[in-house]
């Protein structure tokens, strides 16, 4: 019998199918770059080794990105709630916040404000601040009824500027910002890394976890998003173990190589594991 996983892996693929990868005239899908053989090759590979059909139609690019979003953050909710055993906490998975709403980033709130009056502030500091995660995961503040369940473990003598009290007037704390890119290019991957080094920098308190998910079969344009400093923690895509056989078995040798050095270290994984890296 499959585990949840598996089958939550299946039901996002069906949905996936269903909802957006679409197939043009010429055979061309709509998550391959329709100028590279390559890419074109791999796609279809990987559509074949999925067991799936794909649907004759077009879908414009933003549309595409926004259901991509919706049926990502769908398996994330769905995945990190089987896991309260291993990451308890009042969590929420949604898509579109502004990044101010949260603990880490409250004192944005201020700076907007700040900038409404000041024209020359503004210029300045541009609109770098302003951040608007395509997914995030957070967590709620504890009641002290909580945190004193199995012990008086808090009281008003002490820990009274945590963030994780709710007496301490603490926002919701931001855990992990997840970028969608159905599929990359250049000035897509850039985004991403900007947005990643602006959620280090200009937090107060604890770095969420990032990552990004993608539907790209070319592991170059990948690797574009995934290798580097560490900005982004991780990149996970949306059929791993597809993607891999397909390349394998077109012979495509750099793409394999390139596909090995992401996952060996530890820049690319399958979107199976992204539910269980936010618990830990």
């Amino acid at each position: 019998m499959p585990s949840r996983f598996t089958d939550a892996r299946s039901a996002f693929h069906d949905a996936l199918f269903d909802r957006l990868v679409r197939v043009n005239e010429a055979g061309y899908l709509n998550f391959a770059d329709t100028s590279s053989g390559p890419s074109r090759e791999i796609a279809t590979r990987m559509v074949s080794l999925l067991g799936r059909t794909a649907t004759p139609g077009k879908i414009a690019a933003q549309t595409a990105g926004v259901i991509f979003e919706n049926l990502v953050s769908g398996f994330v909710r769905d995945c990190f709630g089987e896991l309260a055993h291993l990451r308890p906490g009042r969590w929420t998975v949604e898509r579109s916040t502004e990044i101010r709403t949260f603990d880490q980033y409250a004192h944005i709130a201020l700076i907007a404000e700040a900038t409404k009056s000041n024209a020359a502030l503004a210029a300045a500091l541009g609109r770098d601040y302003v951040i608007r995660p395509d997914i995030v995961i957070y967590r709620a503040p504890e009641p002290d009824a909580s945190i004193n369940r199995a012990a008086l473990l808090v009281d008003d003598a002490s820990a009274r500027l945590t963030s994780l009290r709710e007496t301490s007037g603490a926002l919701p704390t931001l855990h992990a910002s997840v970028s969608c890119k159905y599929t990359i290019r250049a000035d897509r991957s850039q985004n991403s890394r900007a947005e990643a080094l602006n959620l280090i920098r200009g937090r107060r308190g604890k770095t969420p976890q990032i990552a990004a998910v993608t539907a790209e079969p070319t592991p170059a344009r990948i690797a574009s998003l995934a290798l580097g400093t560490g900005d982004i923690d991780c990149v996970y895509h949306f059929a791993l173990y597809e993607l891999q056989t397909a390349i394998e078995e077109l012979g495509y040798a750099d793409a394999r190589e390139m596909l090995g050095i992401m996952i060996e270290g530890k820049r690319l994984r399958d979107i199976s594991d992204l539910p269980l890296d936010l618990a830990i």
